[in-house]
């Protein structure tokens, strides 16, 4: 299974899976089952992909979905601090959400 490098952006993931793979968009594209300029563009990060996108993804390259799945949240995350201008300090304010909203969840 292939290891995720978190520094490069999802769709760079999924360029460099494909190209070390020595695959085309057409192939790659067809084999998981969306439109080639789709696959281009998420490569090119200018559109995001689905939870059904990124299993097939994670299915044909044989990469962890979990890891993939995180990958992509990742960039989710790191895009819309950037747009906000946010402090990095609002991470651990999310991460206390996260665990408290969980235990709300849960509760219920």
């Amino acid at each position: 299974m292939t290891t995720i490098n978190k520094t490069k952006s999802f769709g760079e993931h999924l360029r460099n899976l494909r190209e070390d793979s020595g695959l085309t968009l057409k192939f790659v594209s067809e084999q998981i089952g969306i439109d080639t300029s789709l696959l281009a563009k998420i490569e090119r990060n200018e559109r995001q992909p689905t939870k059904q996108i990124i299993k097939q993804v994670a299915s044909f390259f044989k990469v962890d979905e979990k890891e993939l799945q995180n990958d992509f949240l990742s960039d989710v995350i790191a895009y819309k601090i950037l747009d906000e201008e946010a402090d990095l300090s609002i991470l651990k304010v999310a991460e206390e959400k996260v665990k408290y909203l969980k235990t709300v969840h849960n509760g219920k």
